[in-house]
């Protein structure tokens, strides 16, 4: 019987698995593995305490540290979690079963790719699916974003402050965001609209260096000479396992207040599988710590208190 079970071993899971271990909890986090997002991000520099880090190494060193309070870490699939009186039953994959007093929700979501010639082999080699932590590395270049949300929008507006030049590429004639947005694009002197359009193709030989777009309307094709491509067509989120435990959004986010709680009293919360707005490495962070803290408090029946003065701190309920 564990404390808490943690599913998902990304920022969000990691963090509060911290927390919780440190906080004299019976730990468990059960994943399929480490945050691929993460992982397969090259270059982080936004993450505070490191100017510069490689996505594998920063989440490496999260797993270090968890490993390093004792906190079991085992790497498999859940598929099931089902309440049983004043416990949970996680089960995974392989069919094993693990009791847990509460359970943190922390698997993540993983951006809507293209799935097409030359997109895996150039993701974090031109390829992105996050404008805010790569950005930065396409000063005055040409890049492209493709989608016609506001998360496109959002990119673009970001990347026409950075970059040499911006190609928007939408399948449609008309964006789906907001149209203060798509008027702040119109306006922008370095954006190239490339509207009933879609990308097929990236091409480059170590690095992306251009991209193959096709009209929707004559099927005729064109390339682009770009040094980076965003792809921002959403991200989807595997809560299906979980939609009869905990109440979901439109999205398939899982509802949180501000404690991380969820709709079912046990079962907490954190990082980008939730309807939080911000999907940043330190948002998750700061999300699973305080699920973390929040499990605690629930098994010890404490109500939370905001501590006003930090030199005067000392532990609720120690």
């Amino acid at each position: 019987m564990y404390d808490v079970i943690i599913v998902g071993a990304g920022p969000a899971g990691l963090t509060a698995a911290i927390y919780a271990s440190r906080r004299n909890l019976k730990t468990l986090v059960l994943s399929k593995g480490l945050s691929d997002q993460v992982s397969e991000t090259p270059h982080i520099e936004n993450y505070p305490g490191f100017e510069k880090i490689e996505g594998y190494k920063l989440i490496q060193k999260f797993e270090e540290q968890v490993r390093d309070f004792g906190v079991k870490i085992t790497f498999e699939e859940v598929v099931e979690i089902t309440p049983k009186g004043k416990k949970f039953i996680v089960k995974t994959v392989t069919k094993k079963r693990y009791e847990g007093k509460t359970v943190i929700l922390a698997f993540g979501k993983i951006p809507r790719t293209l799935n097409i010639p030359g997109e895996k082999e150039f993701t974090g080699k031109g390829v992105s699916y996050c404008a805010t932590c790569d950005a930065p590395f396409f000063k005055n270049k040409t890049v492209a974003v493709i989608g016609g949300g506001n998360a496109a929008l959002d990119a673009a507006l970001l990347l026409t402050k950075i970059a040499k030049k911006v190609y928007l590429v939408h399948r449609r004639d008309e964006f789906r965001g907001f149209e203060a947005e798509v008027d702040k694009i119109k306006k922008r002197k370095n954006v190239e609209l490339v509207l009933s359009h879609t990308a097929v193709k990236f091409k480059g030989d170590k690095v992306l260096k251009s991209m193959i777009v096709e009209s929707k309307k004559t099927g005729g094709r064109k390339e682009l000479k770009v040094a980076g491509a965003f792809v921002e067509i959403g991200s989807k989120v595997k809560s299906d396992f979980v939609k009869d435990l905990v109440k979901l959004d439109k999205k398939n986010h899982i509802v949180t207040n501000n404690n991380c709680e969820t709709s079912r009293p046990g079962v907490f919360a954190a990082g980008d599988v939730t309807d939080t707005p911000f999907k940043q490495i330190v948002v998750a962070a700061g999300e699973g710590a305080k699920a973390g803290l929040n499990v605690y408090n629930y098994l010890h029946g404490i109500k939370a208190e905001i501590i006003i003065d930090w030199r005067k701190f000392k532990e609720i309920g120690g």
